[in-house]
């Protein structure tokens, strides 16, 4: 994978397999419709209603 070839460390490339994790969990974090999404969820766990996802 390009991408894992170039973001070479101290070790040489990083295997894709270890870039996916990071790369999804920043994804997630500047997805807006996500987030809106899980702050609903949150507040009905909270006010104890049953989660519902738009």
């Amino acid at each position: 994978m390009l991408y894992g070839e170039l973001r070479i460390g101290e070790h040489g490339p990083v295997p894709p397999q270890k870039l996916v994790v990071p790369r999804l969990e920043r994804f997630l974090a500047s997805d807006r419709g996500f987030a809106k999404a899980r702050r609903s969820v949150r507040a009905g766990h909270r006010a104890g209603a049953s989660p519902r996802l738009p």
